[in-house]
């Protein structure tokens, strides 16, 4: 296992967006925590997607019902755990600020929630009848991180590597996102795409969208180079 602890790709813009969205995943988490176990559940059934009822048009709970369309977007701030809200909250702020920093706060946003409709959708595909609650912010933070993977491959990621031994080591992000990446991929056709609980299709379908569509716009626009401190430091100038 490892786990990226921090980078050293430079920002000029404040990540406000970023740290806001940290801010609200952990609020909402606090908030179903306090319901109790059976409230956690009901507030888990009731706002993570379930492609079910959206493939089905027909809610398994139906005095529980709410649009599968407004769903997809509150799942994203729904978290199984405390663990799976700490991780997903360490990679947005490692990953999240140098992409908010390239877009600006209001398209960041944007792109920050399709691409986790990105991440629902090919889940959604691979899974049509789950019915098991997708939730999590993975998918979207997954975009990020396919987009800081073209606008940073050369950042230096320091890593805590666990296997038989515990140490930090630092490499570039592409290698770190590449093996994170080729993980998710593994683990998704090893036999099931929730992979006990963890929704990897979803997370191979956001970073995808998010390398694809950041691939696209450095084609068109450039990435607006601002050279700072030896780093490179991409500003979108739209």
């Amino acid at each position: 296992m490892f786990i990226p602890i921090k980078d050293d790709a430079p920002t000029i813009r404040k990540p406000y967006l970023t740290v806001s969205l940290i801010v609200a995943n952990s609020l909402v988490f606090l908030y179903s925590v306090m319901q109790g176990h059976e409230g956690f559940q009901v507030l888990t059934f009731q706002f993570g997607f379930i492609p079910y009822e959206l493939i089905n048009s027909r809610e398994l709970i139906p005095e529980l019902a709410i649009s599968p369309y407004f769903t997809a977007i509150s799942s994203m701030f729904m978290h199984g755990g405390w663990m799976h809200l700490i991780g997903n909250m360490l990679f947005l702020w490692i990953f999240g600020n140098n992409v908010e920093d390239y877009f600006g706060p209001i398209k960041f946003i944007i792109f920050y929630l399709v691409s986790g409709l990105a991440a629902i959708a090919l889940f959604t595909i691979f899974g049509p009848n789950s019915q098991i609650p997708l939730v999590g912010a993975s998918g979207a933070i997954a975009g990020l991180m396919g987009a800081y993977i073209v606008l940073h491959p050369r950042a230096r990621v320091t890593v805590l590597v666990i296997l038989f031994f515990i140490q930090f080591v630092v490499l570039p992000a592409k290698v770190v996102l590449g093996i994170w990446f080729f993980i998710q991929l593994l683990l998704s056709f090893s036999g099931s795409s929730t992979g006990g609980g963890v929704a990897y299709l979803a997370h191979v379908g956001g970073f995808v969208f998010g390398w694809g569509l950041l691939k696209l716009l450095v084609k068109i626009r450039g990435r607006g180079v601002t050279p700072s401190s030896g780093q490179r430091v991409y500003r979108m100038r739209w």
